[in-house]
């Protein structure tokens, strides 16, 4: 009962005395959006449409394995997990700050004995007793918001962690399928090497057996068995590079190296885009990137922070107050006559400090100008990364055309070549330098297909595409998303 009197007692003095945050107020930055990123993606080929197919972007490659990995990856990552656990840190750092606008509460009691000297007290009477117990309140009036801008603050930093979770998942879910991607290719191409290599080996039979019955040279033997060799040393690093994007691939899941081979087990082609892809408008991109919304929610805290400092200007108030018992004898304790209580208040004002306030609160402005040049920064990253990877994904096509075209050519030119040599009307080089062109021309075929898949994969990477379908999905984070 005393308890619940002494802050009712303080509740109205706070609402009296309780006044506005000092500082600056915030304002979201506004960014100008380029007119030539309209005229960039009409050149690739690309819609302005609403992409609503970038929530779940992977899904438009159809590949059933891709997207189980995907899924996997949202749950098992070492690097959403860590991020989640710094959302919770974060969340809980925002109640701490939450918690100063309360009045705090201490209960105490204690049981003393003492004994004074005998040359001192003049009394026969030496030793004495005192028992207390008793409750203190205290609580900070936020006179000129000093906590309203701590609490406004760790919102922020509440929100740009949430980003960071996000822009974490793009990056993770983009990887994914980069990596993926990249195995299927190396396996076409080992495909590719392999049935060249199969191709070349009976053309070496044959001119093996003729070199026996003395019907070829041996510089022809020699140059057979050179293109054999040549070729089959092209497989033992395609293998490599294979392994260590399977091995990539594990370590985005969590997994161990080797885990996934039963993915790979047979082989498959790489997955390939849509025709049309909607990228939507500038404007979009700047809602939709994480790492954007990152750095303006980080300008937030640090433009809230400098109404902190600012408050440190100013008078700050503290309501005290207690109820408790104070007897000297234990048995005499709870008895009416040994209530005690205090109420009161304390002002204290920084007359001078050496000029330490303000110059905290200059270089709290200072870090708010470096976050607002940040937030520019990933601004013009983003519509950067979005500039190279619209002109990449375009290029890569006519590339990709070009290289279909030189692929049917070298191998009509192989099939030639050994027609011409059958007939006796070509020397045996024409027959290796056209094996060897057509080689080359699938393998770059191959590559190249590869290629459009990751420079679409990036481009959704850049458009900050993922998070929106998964953030709220993913069993890794364990709370909502701010």
């Amino acid at each position: 009962m005393m308890v619940r009197r002494l802050i009712l007692a303080l509740v109205p003095c706070a609402v009296v005395l309780t006044g506005c945050a000092v500082g600056p107020d915030y304002k979201a930055p506004q960014a100008e959006t380029d007119a030539e990123f309209n005229q960039l993606r009409r050149d690739a080929g690309l819609t302005a449409g609403q992409p609503t197919e970038l929530s779940r972007w992977w899904t438009t490659l159809d590949d059933p394995a891709l997207n189980q990995l995907i899924d996997q990856a949202v749950t098992s990552n070492l690097d959403l997990r860590a991020a989640a656990s710094r959302l919770r840190q974060v969340r809980a750092l925002r109640n701490v700050a939450e918690g100063d606008r309360f009045p705090t509460l201490d209960a105490s009691g204690g049981a003393q004995r003492s004994r004074s000297s005998e040359n001192v007290s003049g009394s026969d009477d030496l030793t004495t007793e005192l028992y207390s117990a008793g409750f203190d309140a205290g609580w900070e009036l936020d006179l000129f918001g000093r906590v309203a801008r701590s609490v406004e603050a760790a919102e922020a930093d509440v929100d740009a962690a949430a980003e960071s979770r996000r822009d974490i998942l793009v990056s993770v879910l983009a990887e994914v399928a980069l990596n993926y991607v990249e195995a299927r290719s190396f396996q076409e191409r080992l495909r590719i090497a392999r049935d060249n290599l199969e191709s070349q080996s009976e053309t070496f039979d044959l001119i093996e057996s003729r070199h026996a019955a003395g019907l070829v040279q041996d510089i022809d033997l020699e140059r057979a068995r050179s293109n054999v060799e040549t070729t089959r040393s092209s497989i033992p690093q395609l293998a490599t590079r294979l392994e260590r994007a399977r091995n990539r691939l594990a370590m985005l899941l969590g997994e161990k190296p080797g885990a996934l081979d039963d993915v790979f087990t047979q082989a498959k082609s790489v997955p390939n885009p849509q025709l049309e892809v909607a990228i939507g408008v500038p404007a979009d991109l700047l809602r939709r990137r994480p790492d954007i919304r990152r750095a303006e929610r980080m300008l937030a805290a640090e433009t809230a922070r400098v109404g902190v400092a600012t408050a440190e200007l100013y008078p700050k108030l503290r309501l005290n107050g207690s109820v408790g018992l104070e007897a000297l004898s234990g048995g005499s304790l709870f008895e009416s006559a040994s209530r005690t209580f205090g109420i009161g208040s304390v002002v204290s004002w920084p007359l001078f400090s050496g000029g330490q306030v303000r110059n905290r609160i200059e270089a709290q402005s200072e870090v708010q100008e470096q976050a607002y040049i940040s937030w520019k920064s990933a601004v013009l990253g983003a519509l950067e990364d979005v500039d190279n990877a619209v002109t990449a994904y375009a290029n890569e096509q006519i590339r990709y055309a070009s290289l279909q075209s030189a692929a049917k050519s070298a191998t009509r030119a192989a099939t030639l070549a050994r027609s011409r040599y059958d007939a006796g009307v070509a020397d045996f080089i024409e027959v290796l330098d056209a094996d060897r062109e057509q080689l080359a021309a699938q393998d770059a075929l191959a590559a190249s297909n590869a290629e459009i898949t990751t420079n679409l994969i990036r481009l959704y990477k850049a458009l900050g595409g993922g998070w929106q379908s998964l953030a709220e999905e993913s069993p890794s984070a364990t709370l909502t998303d701010s």
